[in-house]
């Protein structure tokens, strides 16, 4: 982890935002986890949310660097350590939203529930779910509906630090189902290769939870205000779209070679 920076380094990537003019890119440092595709340390530009951020980034003279915690620990380390500019990739929430400055969506996420071909879930509304032991990941948002429900304590979960102990989890028949990103459910499958043998066993519900964007938390102060609006009139000139489908084709090529 590069914690040996110091606030005034902080200080200076924050001291001018237009920093176009600048020959040396200033480093916006922000928390996050290893969530594949995503973000992760060992993906191509540091996964699809860090490539778009850095495209981004580097049209305000900024360069983006990402130390890696568990989530619920970038949240702390990201929102309050004046060494870094923010946490990433957030979904928007009014708890939240009363604690950092959101940025415009970097990308968007599909939640929903995976679970055993073998074992079809019926469910029409949030309450039935209220009936199934449910694997979710400690410290994740997963959309207004569930989110309320779950702190109601009318749900029934199983905390787990990533979604791959929740996979593990369900093919051991400990739950019923997992919430969890379709495209990170897809990467898991194609690439983990503790789920080889069994990942044609599990499928993806057709109702998803929620649909959901996800965010830069830029932190709340005056500078984190000021990087966060030059950071959206950035992302303006930017196509999600075009990068997202450019970035999952590649992925998609290399994670079909190293499983063959």
């Amino acid at each position: 982890m590069r914690m040996g920076r110091t606030a005034s380094l902080l200080l200076g990537l924050f001291a001018s935002v237009p920093a176009i003019a600048s020959d040396t890119p200033r480093t916006m440092l922000l928390a996050s986890l290893e969530w594949l595709p995503y973000v992760g340390a060992g993906l191509e530009r540091q996964g699809l949310s860090t490539f778009v951020a850095e495209a981004a980034a580097q049209r305000i003279g900024y360069q983006v660097n990402v130390d890696y915690f568990p989530w619920t620990r970038a949240m702390q380390t990201g929102g309050r350590d004046p060494r870094y500019a923010g946490y990433f990739p957030a979904y928007y929430t009014e708890e939240r939203a009363r604690e950092c400055h959101f940025s415009a969506p970097i990308g968007s996420s599909t939640i929903g529930l995976a679970h055993l071909k073998s074992a079809p879930l019926e469910w029409s509304t949030f309450n039935d779910l209220g009936s199934m032991k449910i694997g979710v990941v400690a410290g994740f948002s997963n959309g207004a509906e569930f989110d309320a429900l779950a702190k109601q304590g009318k749900l029934n979960l199983d905390a787990s630090p990533s979604e791959l102990y929740n996979l593990r989890k369900l093919l051991a028949g400990r739950i019923q189902a997992v919430v969890i990103d379709k495209l990170i459910l897809r990467y898991l499958l194609l690439t983990e290769s503790s789920l080889a043998r069994e990942r044609e066993l599990i499928v993806f519900h057709e109702r998803p939870l929620a649909e959901l964007k996800l965010h830069i938390c830029f932190q709340r102060t005056p500078e984190g205000s000021a990087l966060q609006k030059a950071f959206n009139k950035s992302l303006q000139s930017l196509s999600l779209r075009s990068l997202e489908n450019d970035y999952f084709q590649r992925l998609e090529k290399q994670a079909t070679r190293t499983v063959r």
